[in-house]
């Protein structure tokens, strides 16, 4: 028995192909696989039976042949999902995000991580950086967002130099971060959902005095600011908790991506840096959160969208930049390529107009 948990996560699309074949063969040798995914097309692809879970409870069995693809997100989700990302044609403003040859090399590498990495993002645009992981995507979120110290290059938002200022400045400033990782960066898991909220802005005298944070405004009333913006937040942003003081450690990981999603787009920040928003999460959470990524776009605003999903990459983004061993090598519209297409540069057999070596 072969148990494979999210095993595309991080490959091309050729990758996934060679592994779906792969995956065949060892049925034909007899082996058994437990294939774990939220992907309905892998799940068509492979898979003979599919048993739907929902809510940590068993919801059903279907024969993948004869069940459509719609059916098995009903069942997932528990109502009917549009798959398809609905979105206008952008509404392109001015500059928000400028980034100029952007270095970094960490203290125990001999090369580069980021190499003269340049770009930018308009309001009203969401601009995708797509690669196989660890290809410098990382490293490039945290020196934007101030996590790491980059070693040379400008980073400008709304054309203020931004590359030595603290991340708290940053934030102050006009930019929002939703992290890679939800738990390391995005959430303290042992304060509740109320306490969860106001991590960017406890400081604010609305949270505090002389440095003591006003508990009580937390747990009165729904018409104390705290409480009802907690209570608004979790209503708006559909994030399923008993109330408010519930520890974002009991939340479900969806959930406790909704309310980092709900904190981040509530801070009205001029940029949006949303990385892998909808990993591990199910085509319900998916579409609601593309659903406010775009909105973030519709609003005037300025994404910029860090994804290893290909469907998420073709149909969310606006602009692809794909990054090869620290370096941006190609600049793509998604309405002119295909996923295959796209697979060629991220693996460095293709490069761009204007990025050859």
């Amino acid at each position: 028995v072969l148990i494979f948990d999210e095993p595309t996560a991080v490959l091309t699309p050729q990758e996934i192909e060679e592994l779906m074949l792969i995956m065949k063969d060892l049925v034909k040798e007899g082996k058994s696989i437990i294939f774990i995914t939220h992907k309905l097309n892998e799940i068509k692809a492979v898979a003979n039976r599919c048993t739907i879970l929902r809510k940590g409870k068993y919801i059903d069995t279907v024969d993948v042949a004869s069940t459509p693809v719609e059916k098995l997100s009903e069942l997932m989700v528990g109502r009917k999902v549009n798959f398809i990302v609905e979105k206008d044609e952008p509404k392109l403003g001015d500059t928000v995000l400028e980034v100029k040859d952007l270095c970094y090399k960490p203290a125990h590498s001999s090369k580069n991580v980021l190499n003269n990495v340049s770009f930018d993002v308009r309001r009203g645009e969401i601009v995708c950086i797509a690669g196989i992981d660890g290809n410098g995507q990382t490293e490039l979120v945290y020196a934007l967002s101030g996590l790491i110290k980059h070693n040379s290059g400008q980073i400008l938002l709304n054309g203020e130099d931004l590359s030595h200022d603290s991340i708290r400045s940053r934030s102050l400033k006009g930019m929002a971060h939703i992290p890679e990782d939800r738990h390391k960066h995005g959430l303290v898991l042992d304060y509740n959902l109320a306490e969860n909220f106001i991590l960017k802005n406890y400081f604010d005298p609305k949270y505090q005095n002389k440095g003591f944070i006003k508990f009580d405004k937390m747990y009165e009333t729904a018409n104390q600011l705290i409480d009802s913006y907690a209570r608004k937040l979790m209503e708006e942003f559909d994030v399923r908790a008993a109330n408010e003081i519930v520890p974002a450690s009991a939340l479900s990981g969806g959930n406790q991506q909704k309310a980092i999603i709900a904190r981040e787009v509530e801070s009205n920040s001029d940029l949006l840096i949303a990385v892998q928003p909808t990993r591990g999460l199910d085509v319900g959470a998916i579409e609601f959160i593309h659903k406010q990524l775009v909105k973030q776009r519709d609003d005037n605003k300025a994404v910029l969208l860090v994804s290893l999903e290909l469907d998420e990459v073709m149909n969310v983004s606006d602009r692809i930049l794909v990054m090869y061993e620290g370096e941006i090598v190609a600049n793509l519209d998604p309405k002119q390529i295909d996923e295959k297409e796209l697979g060629l540069y991220m693996s460095g057999s293709k490069r761009g107009e204007g990025y050859e070596k």
